[in-house]
């Protein structure tokens, strides 16, 4: 099985990767290359001051189903306060700024959240595919995600946070808007505590794909 396009634009079968879910190395971050990764479950993700583009595909998927969100009682309190404003697109720069370089992030020498990337998503934004939650302090952005709308799925990339529980808070706003257009679900790509204390569960590569719903764009280049 390869996901291709022409014979310049092409992906392997993901079953054959490593035990990481790495299946290739090289490309580009054309818009191209990434819509055909989405639509087949692989994502960029790689230190970009070491290494050239690696692509990931887990045959595990780590995601949240909206209305299985874990939302705990401490979070109910500081939602219920109204401290915070809660926005869809409204910064995506700021978002994917703020991912890049709160917690220093950006000088660890295993940042992957590079110009580049920043170029690259920018653009995907710019395009309607890549979308962002925001959460403010009056007119201050305090945190936020972005990702990806690729079928029936939004696929995180990043969020942060400069004040407690701010990327909670925009991981639940998601999923109550996505909730309420059923069937959406939400990859996180990786598992980790904080993920699954709010929900997150494995499924299989093959569940996954099922429930990828091609959009109109799904034969053409966009």
């Amino acid at each position: 099985m390869v996901f291709q396009l022409d014979n310049d634009l092409w992906f392997p079968d993901p079953h054959l990767g490593d035990d990481d879910g790495c299946i290739a190395v090289g490309g580009d971050l054309s818009v191209r290359r990434l819509m055909l990764a989405y639509r087949h479950g692989i994502f960029p993700w790689f230190p970009f001051r070491k290494t050239d583009i690696h692509w990931f595909c887990p045959l595990q998927r780590f995601v949240i189903f909206p209305d299985e969100i874990h939302v705990s009682h401490s979070m109910r309190t500081l939602m219920n306060k109204g401290l915070y404003r809660l926005s869809i697109n409204e910064d995506f720069e700021g978002v994917i700024h703020g991912c890049s370089v709160s917690e220093q992030r950006f000088e660890n020498e295993y940042a992957w959240l590079g110009s580049d990337m920043i170029a690259a998503y920018t653009e995907m934004h710019r395009l309607g595919y890549a979308h962002s939650v925001e959460v403010w302090d009056g007119e201050k952005l305090v945190g936020g995600l972005y990702g990806m709308i690729v079928g029936c799925f939004f696929i995180g990339e990043s969020m942060f946070s400069l004040v407690p529980n701010a990327s909670k808070l925009a991981l639940i706003h998601l999923a109550r808007v996505f909730g309420s257009n059923g069937g959406v679900l939400i990859d996180c790509q990786f598992e980790t505590p904080h993920l699954r204390s709010m929900g997150g569960r494995f499924i299989s590569y093959e569940e996954y794909m099922k429930r990828m719903v091609p959009d109109s764009e799904d034969s053409e280049s966009p």
